[in-house]
């Protein structure tokens, strides 16, 4: 093979990988928009961002000022009411929220845009402390969510003895 047909075979390459990331796009932007629609009739929608591959998330809100809850679904398929990530937690005072749980699929970046949303959401609320606990039931996870802690500046504190933690920092 000639260097000149090499080159136009990678150009042709080229363009049939930038054809099927538009068409991958498209029908993204085509889920996005029912998603959005679908959502937004029951939460507040509070963004719309990509994961960690690229994949269109939009980010919602339910808040009855007693609980919490960041969710996130991903525009690779349609919402049917359920949500790919979520952290839940639930107010102590005007001035606390508390997390209770984080679920959903680990290391896709969902975690992270979760919890920059929950951060900004708690600052418009006048939050000044964001807390958790870590309990009997994350030990088998324990490495992943002090890490995900730790990397959204959150001071972490294990009690191995007694398989119990607790999270606490501020939304800023």
């Amino acid at each position: 093979m000639n260097t000149g047909s090499a080159f136009a075979m990678m150009e042709k390459q080229s363009q049939e990988e930038v054809e099927n990331e538009r068409d991958a796009l498209f029908f993204q932007l085509m889920i996005m928009r029912e998603n959005i629609y679908e959502i937004s009739k029951k939460w507040q929608v509070l963004g719309i961002e990509p994961d960690q591959h690229n994949n269109w998330t939009v980010i919602f809100l339910k808040d009855d000022k007693n609980q919490c809850q960041v969710m996130a679904k991903t525009c690779d398929d349609k919402y049917e009411g359920n949500w790919d990530f979520a952290i839940q937690g639930h107010y102590y005072d005007n001035f606390k929220l508390h997390i209770d749980d984080v679920k959903g699929e680990p290391n896709q970046g969902l975690g992270s845009i979760c919890m920059k949303h929950l951060k900004a959401y708690a600052i418009d609320q006048n939050i000044n402390r964001i807390t958790g606990k870590l309990v009997k039931r994350d030990w088998d996870h324990l490495n992943r969510l002090v890490h995900f802690y730790q990397k959204h500046d959150f001071e972490v504190n294990i009690n191995e003895k007694q398989h119990e933690g607790f999270i606490e920092g501020s939304p800023n």
